[in-house]
């Protein structure tokens, strides 16, 4: 499997069984009861919805479209567009919703990583086009997830979604402003949430990083601010949000100049390491990762930059990106030469299987971004560490 938390053999024993096949022949659509739609949905360079890889999908389905078959979009979207975008598509085939196919909206959740939630256990929201869809795929669903959610229709299946990661990203952008508060304040942000957590009511702990990552938080709530703009109205908690979070990258290098300084070193020649490029723990996903935003700002600034990660062999850098060119930079062994040449050792991704005893104790200089060193870590390290 080329999915880092879908087990290989799994897989295969599904394909023996003649249960699962994979094929770019478009034709075998029309053998099927059930087509799911399970697409990217990703930004134009505006930071406006690209839905082309739905529309392209929904072409294929037209040419094979038959009677009876169900549809279901699970792909991340603005609300309105299974209604207003797919079903005049399938209409315009001569075909009536309900008395020829049924049509519904269900969001993918999935949290990589966790072995905690899979598919089976993490509830399910279905919204139909009509009441006789929501049935449909409702009972679809229900044959693999233990909890099925049905709702009014496919919009509030579509907002339902997007409110969960603009939730997630508003809460984290809340965070990492009050990380950066505390930096200048001297404080430690990690004990105040600590401490604010003890409240057993009206509060949920957040936790700021070195920015957010994936394809879901740093894109979704970019489809519910421009749904939002159609309508004239100004979803500025949204904006603001993502102003926070894309400025925690700048906020990580300037934690690295600070800590250079206080050694009397500048930041263009030394040498920093990079621990994770992934956007979030044991996985392999770069996507939006924050850690490619971090080495491309430092390298621009002159430093000679490395990186370990033991999901990612390499990454490349496109034309997002000033420094690069579009050439690989590969992981390099973390080696205990390497700990002790970096002039700065930066966390950015908290992987379990990171040997950290070590890392405090051959390293110099450490600019911890995921709170991934404990106390009796810290308090054994002869290394200046500074947290975000």
């Amino acid at each position: 499997s080329y999915i880092g938390d879908v087990v290989g053999s799994a897989v295969s024993e599904l394909v023996h069984a003649d249960r699962l096949r994979a094929t770019t022949d478009f034709q075998y659509l029309k053998d099927c009861d059930a087509v799911i739609i399970c697409v990217p949905t990703p930004l134009r360079k505006t930071k406006e919805p690209d839905v082309s890889y739905i529309l392209a999908a929904a072409e294929q389905i037209q040419k094979s479209l038959r009677r009876g078959q169900l549809i279901v979009l699970e792909s991340t979207t603005y609300p309105g567009t299974t209604n207003e975008v797919l079903l005049p598509m399938f209409e315009e085939m001569g075909l009536k919703l309900d008395e020829d196919f049924l049509l519904a909206f269900s969001p993918e959740r999935v949290d990589p990583g966790n072995p905690q939630f899979q598919t089976h256990n993490i509830p399910k929201v279905v919204g139909g086009c009509t009441q006789d869809s929501t049935e449909a795929a409702s009972h679809l669903y229900s044959q693999i997830v233990s909890d099925v959610h049905a709702v009014s229709s496919a919009r509030v299946a579509e907002a339902a979604k997007l409110l969960e990661n603009t939730f997630r990203a508003v809460n984290i952008g809340m965070a990492n402003e009050m990380a950066r508060l505390c930096y200048a304040l001297n404080i430690d942000t990690w004990e105040v949430i600590r401490a604010a957590a003890t409240k057993p009511f009206g509060f949920m702990p957040f936790y700021p990083g070195p920015g957010i990552g994936g394809h879901c938080i740093p894109l979704d709530p970019h489809y519910l601010s421009w749904k939002a703009r159609q309508h004239g109205f100004d979803s500025r908690f949204i904006g603001l949000a993502e102003e926070v979070n894309s400025r925690m990258p700048e906020h990580v290098v300037t934690l690295v100049v600070d800590g250079l300084n206080d050694e009397r070193k500048s930041l263009k020649g030394s040498r920093v390491l990079l621990l994770g490029v992934a956007y979030k723990k044991d996985i392999n996903d770069v996507r939006e990762s924050p850690a490619l935003s971090i080495i491309d700002r430092l390298r621009a600034k002159g430093a000679d930059v490395r990186y370990h990660d033991p999901f990612v062999e390499d990454v490349r850098f496109d034309d997002s990106h000033t420094e690069g060119g579009g050439e690989a930079l590969a992981s390099v062994e973390l080696t205990d030469a390497e700990l002790k040449a970096a002039d700065c050792v930066v966390i950015v991704t908290d992987h379990s299987g990171i040997d950290y005893h070590r890392v405090t104790a051959l390293a110099s200089l450490i600019v911890d971004t995921r709170n991934a060193l404990n106390g009796d870590l810290r308090r054994a390290s002869h290394a200046r560490i500074i947290r975000l």
